[in-house]
C-alpha cells in the first residue's frame, strides 16, 4: 500500500511552523544581515532567509558541471529560483533548470555514446516555513519542504515525484558573518519502500564581508546514504545596492575531482 510518509511528515511540520511562528520587537530589521539579499545559492546550502509578504526574489545562475556517468563530459546547468513571500511566515519557491547540450560530436566519438539527457529538467517547487518564533533573529530554523515533478525534457529518463524536506539552521556571529547549516532527505517515490533508497543532504556554510561591498561564501557538504558524494564550494559576491547580488564561485567534488565553476545574480524587489 502506498503510503505518503514524507509529505505528511512535511505537512506536520509545516503546521507547527504556522503556529510557532511569530513577530517580535527581537527581530534584527536594521541588521546588514537582514537587510541585505540573502541568496539560496550558490552552493548546496539553502539560507534560513524568508522574504516578507509581497517581496519577490530571483537567484539564477549557471553552472560548469563536472564529468559523470548521467549527464556525461563536463556540462553547463542553467538554473534559476523564483521566491515569493507570503503571509504567516510562509515563502513559496519554483526552481526550474536547464541542463545544456553537449558539444557536438564527431562521428568517431558518437558511435556507441548513450545519449545524454539534454534541455529542461523537471520543476521543483516548494515552500519554507518558519519554526523559530521570530522571523530574522540571530538564531533562525525554517522548515523547507520541496517536491520535484516528473516533467522536464523526454530525454530524462526514469522520472518521478521526489519529495524532500530539509531542516534549515543559521546562527549570526557579530553584525555581518553568517553559519548556516542544512540537514534532508530526498526520496522518489511516495512508497514506504521508497525511504529505504533515498539519500541524506548536509552542508554547513559561512557568509560573511570582505570590505565594502564584497563578501564571501564557503560551504562543506555530503549527499548520498551508504556512498556519500562530499564537496567544498568557495566564492565572492558584490552587491551594489542591498537587493541585487552577483557571484562567482568554484568547487570540487572530492570523490571524482571534478571541478564546479559558476556565476550567477540575485534580484530582490521591493529591494
Amino acid at each position: 500500500m502506498r503510503k505518503t510518509i514524507l509529505l505528511g511528515a512535511a505537512a506536520l511540520l509545516g503546521a507547527a511552523t504556522h503556529s510557532l511562528a511569530q513577530t517580535s520587537g527581537n527581530e534584527l530589521t536594521d541588521s546588514p544581515f537582514v537587510r541585505n539579499i540573502r541568496p539560496d545559492r550558490p552552493g548546496v546550502t539553502i539560507t534560513t532567509n524568508m522574504l516578507y509578504p509581497g517581496q519577490v526574489q530571483v537567484d539564477a545562475g549557471i553552472q560548469q558541471l563536472p564529468a559523470s556517468e548521467a549527464f556525461g563530459r563536463h556540462r553547463a546547468m542553467s538554473t534559476a529560483t523564483l521566491r515569493v513571500g507570503f503571509f504567516n511566515h510562509i515563502e513559496l519557491r519554483a526552481t526550474q533548470g536547464y541542463l545544456h547540450p553537449l558539444a557536438r560530436l564527431t562521428t568517431g566519438e558518437a558511435s556507441g555514446r548513450p545519449t545524454s539527457p539534454a534541455g529542461l529538467a523537471p520543476l521543483t517547487v516548494g515552500a519554507k516555513f518558519l519554526a523559530s518564533t521570530v522571523q530574522n533573529a540571530r538564531s533562525q530554523v525554517v522548515v523547507l519542504t520541496e517536491l520535484t515533478l516528473p516533467n522536464g525534457d523526454a530525454s530524462f529518463v526514469n522520472k518521478a515525484y521526489e519529495p524532500s524536506a530539509r531542516l534549515l539552521v543559521s546562527q549570526l556571529l557579530g553584525q555581518r558573518y553568517g553559519l548556516e547549516g542544512n540537514f534532508g532527505f530526498r526520496q522518489r517515490g511516495f512508497r514506504a519502500a521508497d525511504t529505504k533508497v533515498g539519500q541524506y543532504t548536509a552542508s554547513l556554510a559561512l557568509n560573511g564581508p570582505l570590505g565594502g561591498n564584497f563578501g564571501f561564501f564557503t560551504e562543506a557538504y555530503a549527499i548520498g546514504r551508504f556512498s556519500w558524494q562530499k564537496g567544498i564550494n568557495t566564492g565572492v559576491s558584490w552587491r551594489p545596492v542591498p537587493g541585487f547580488r552577483v557571484d562567482v564561485t568554484a568547487g570540487h567534488q572530492l570523490n571524482n575531482n571534478g571541478l564546479l565553476l559558476g556565476t550567477g545574480l540575485s534580484l530582490r524587489l521591493p529591494k
